[in-house]
């Protein structure tokens, strides 16, 4: 690898003493991080660390403008090896090469990437919880380091790397409410891009939606509050009939990895799939003739999440229950069988997590 890279051992790990068999989604975090500065044009300083707060000033243009990314990923351990695996690491890493460059952001190398989350995974695989529904989460994140006001585009940066294991993001089906005044993201935005500030604008609808008994918020476009876009932090899918139907990625809607991966496989079984435009209004009909068989979102944390209830100008919409649908709880086993290297697939998705850095190191 040509970043050279500094290893720093924890000197204990925490891990001692965790119940891997209650953990709540982001809460505890592994050993070690992966650190690097872009710096001068150049990515430098690259180092594996025991993970830590961070000191920074006030002034860190990050925190006032908002330049700030990340990924969401996952490793598991492979039943056919007990070796640490990852799930489409390079899709991931071509979607962060893609929202940095929507924010102005410098490009992170495919090689540095794939290393810094291999090498954390392979480090820290003692952390890879093995209970049904559970993995490691790894966080690759980058945000703007100048420490400077006014409106720009920073000339430093930070990519960091870290992982902590997770259990189910959505232990049961969601009850979701369909946006009406809140939109998450507008055409020529960067509703495609992982920014930070997307989340940040969907906090408050999501706590209104809570407060009456919602899960998630389903958002609609911002223009004619017609079309769906996305289902709080996941791409959407309903299966009108005997077909599979999600909205196409837009500059307003992200190009999930999972769902990505759900077309495929939908695909490869001869299941009928259309990517198009969904109205609010289409869904609400294809209910009323008892054509909408099932909902569900899909996303790295959540991988696939049913859809219970769909509210829609006060009329709640209830679907079918889970032992009826055949789709959605399907393609979560058929998922998560791939993630976990249980059955074989021909697309390169699944790989081993190796680390030229620590194999050098030893």
């Amino acid at each position: 690898m040509k970043y050279p890279v500094k290893v720093q051992l924890a000197e204990k790990s925490r891990r001692e003493g965790l119940d891997f068999n209650s953990l709540p989604f982001g809460k505890t975090f592994s050993d070690h991080m992966f650190v690097a500065d872009y710096v001068d044009g150049q990515w430098k300083n690259c180092q594996i660390m025991p993970y830590g707060a961070l000191s920074f000033a006030p002034s860190l243009m990050a925190l006032h403008y908002g330049q700030s990314i990340f990924e969401g990923m996952k490793a598991n351990i492979s039943t056919q090896t007990g070796e640490p695996v990852l799930f489409r690491a390079k899709k991931h890493a071509k979607r962060f090469r893609i929202s940095s460059e929507r924010l102005g952001m410098p490009e992170i190398p495919e090689e540095l990437f794939l290393e810094a989350v291999n090498s954390l995974v392979s480090l820290d695989k003692q952390w890879i919880p093995q209970t049904k529904g559970s993995a490691l989460y790894i966080r690759p994140f980058l945000f703007a380091t100048d420490e400077s006001l006014g409106v720009r585009a920073s000339s430093s940066y930070k990519f960091i790397v870290f992982t902590g294991p997770v259990g189910p993001y959505y232990p049961k089906p969601v009850r979701i409410l369909v946006a009406q005044k809140y939109v998450r993201a507008f055409p020529g935005g960067v509703g495609s891009a992982k920014a930070a500030g997307n989340y940040a604008a969907t906090l408050k609808p999501a706590e209104i939606a809570k407060k009456n008994g919602f899960d998630q918020i389903l958002w609609l476009d911002g223009l004619e509050f017609k079309y769906l876009q996305e289902c709080g932090t996941m791409n959407i899918f309903a299966v009108i009939g005997d077909t599979v139907v999600t909205p196409p990625t837009t500059d307003a809607i992200l190009d999930g990895v999972t769902r990505d991966s759900i077309i495929h496989l939908l695909e490869s079984m001869n299941i009928k799939v259309e990517v198009r435009p969904i109205s609010i209004n289409e869904l609400v009909e294809a209910y009323q003739q008892g054509e909408l068989k099932e909902m569900f979102g899909s996303g790295t944390a959540a991988v696939v999440s049913h859809v219970a209830d769909l509210c829609y100008k006060d009329q709640v919409y209830t679907l079918p229950n889970i032992e009826e649908r055949k789709v959605g709880p399907m393609i979560k086993r058929k998922l998560t069988e791939i993630k976990e290297n249980t059955i074989e697939e021909n697309y390169g998705w699944v790989t081993p997590a190796q680390s030229t850095i620590l194999e050098a190191a030893k």
